[in-house]
């Protein structure tokens, strides 16, 4: 069984799945509903599931909480996370328990997570945030915008990327017998 270097986060052992292509994990990130932000507070760790932004231009993660939460704590006992995307595809059933698999694509990304201090820059993130998932609302018309006030009330977190990695899982267009999750489901209630 090969031995895998573990000081190196971005190795993986299915190579045939990984995907080096920045431009494919940008598209990816970019559409993508929510993540999950993985951080420790001591010994624990503890899993945040976020709506985000990516921005192309700091090649960041941006997004928010509250100042007396969770989160927040976490990150002033160490600024180190991880945060994932990813999605499954179709369920490929096998001829043997071992080899039954599914579809799937996922990003990892590793960094450094930070409160904003900056908050004129923390509102224009805030924004930017507001427009990935309300980009029909036009600001200042269909909401106010946000006040400072406001902007001191909330946590605004910048994560650094320092890597990514990413994989993807697809059989064949004529692989035989593969459907979707959600088939099963209704499969399972009828």
């Amino acid at each position: 069984m090969k031995k895998y270097d573990l000081s190196n986060m971005n190795e993986m052992r299915r190579k045939d799945r990984q995907i080096d292509d920045d431009n494919w994990i940008v598209d990816y990130i970019s559409k993508s509903d929510f993540g999950t932000l993985a951080t420790v507070f001591e010994d624990q760790p503890f899993l945040t599931m976020t709506v985000f932004v990516y921005d192309k231009d700091t090649h960041a993660i941006y997004l928010h909480t509250s100042k007396h939460g969770r989160l927040f704590a976490n990150l002033q006992n160490s600024y180190k996370v991880c945060f994932s995307v990813g999605e499954m595809g179709r369920l490929l059933p096998a001829k043997t328990a071992r080899e039954f698999s599914n579809e799937y694509k996922s990003v990892v990304v590793f960094g450094k997570c930070e409160v904003m201090t900056d908050l004129k820059e923390a509102r224009n993130k805030m924004h930017l945030l507001i427009e990935e998932y309300f980009s029909h609302l036009k600001r200042d018309e269909d909401y106010k915008s946000i006040t400072q006030p406001e902007i001191q009330e909330i946590a605004v977190f910048k994560i650094s990327i320092d890597s990514w990695t990413a994989k993807q899982k697809e059989a064949e267009p004529n692989f035989p017998v593969a459907i979707s999750f959600s088939d099963v489901l209704r499969f399972n209630k009828d």
